[in-house]
């Protein structure tokens, strides 16, 4: 994993599947997503070398409920008091209460879906409280107020989250770049429909960092290339 600034209250995670970021308010850290199973140790050691104690996490939020994004937030979850966000639609599958339902693939996604799969860690993620269940518009407690922005397709409780005073938007897997830097529509969606058009909600965001959970941030041009790429998905 790889520890990368992307301004001096934001630090990139880059892990081979399912990046995490982490965010610095002076009253402490809120970690976006958590990796696949078994990322804590080096969550944790990324979080020791710039200087934190794991005690500074307040908060974890997670995007979405898929094992490369929740993997590690059992773990996570118990360095301290940590309050674990999710969305209300994703919380049965983060609980372990539920089944994570399938993508409706395209053609060519599925030998991307193969490779991806081989490359997962064999366990499955652990089950992890939600200690609060969000919705659209809601407002959590770091970065100046940071907004939750439903966004589902992607899985039915995807979600954004929006910092607007910061311009930066967590864009979980509902958008992506990939290994050319292009920004696109995140791939194995369980409703493609919907995940085009909450692609086109997040795009109409005042961004200027863009953090997916695949693919590297765009941290130039953000908004431009966030509504350029919604255009092009949607015709």
């Amino acid at each position: 994993m790889d520890v990368i600034e992307l301004t001096p209250r934001l630090h990139f995670l880059r892990f081979p599947i399912g990046h995490a970021y982490l965010w610095q308010d002076p009253g402490g850290l809120t970690l976006v997503d958590s990796g696949v199973p078994g990322s804590g140790p080096a969550i944790a050691g990324a979080i020791r070398g710039l200087g934190h104690r794991l005690g500074d996490l307040r908060r974890l939020v997670l995007t979405h409920c898929h094992g490369d994004h929740v993997g590690a937030a059992a773990e996570v979850a118990s360095w301290g008091p940590v309050e674990v966000c999710a969305h209300r639609a994703d919380a049965p599958f983060i609980h372990g209460e539920a089944e994570v339902p399938p993508p409706v693939l395209a053609g060519w996604e599925r030998e991307l879906l193969d490779q991806v799969t081989r490359r997962m860690p064999a366990e499955r993620p652990a089950p992890v409280r939600v200690d609060r269940p969000v919705e659209d518009g809601d407002v959590l407690g770091f970065g100046g107020g940071a907004r939750v922005v439903a966004a589902p397709g992607h899985t039915p409780g995807s979600v954004g989250i929006f910092l607007p005073e910061h311009g930066v938007l967590f864009a979980g897997d509902s958008v992506a770049s990939s290994s050319a830097g292009d920004v696109i529509l995140g791939v194995f969606n369980v409703d493609p429909a919907q995940a085009a058009a909450s692609f086109e909600r997040l795009a109409a965001l005042d961004v200027e960092i863009a953090c997916f959970g695949h693919g590297e941030p765009v941290t130039e041009n953000a908004a431009a290339r966030l509504r350029a790429a919604a255009e092009r998905a949607a015709g």
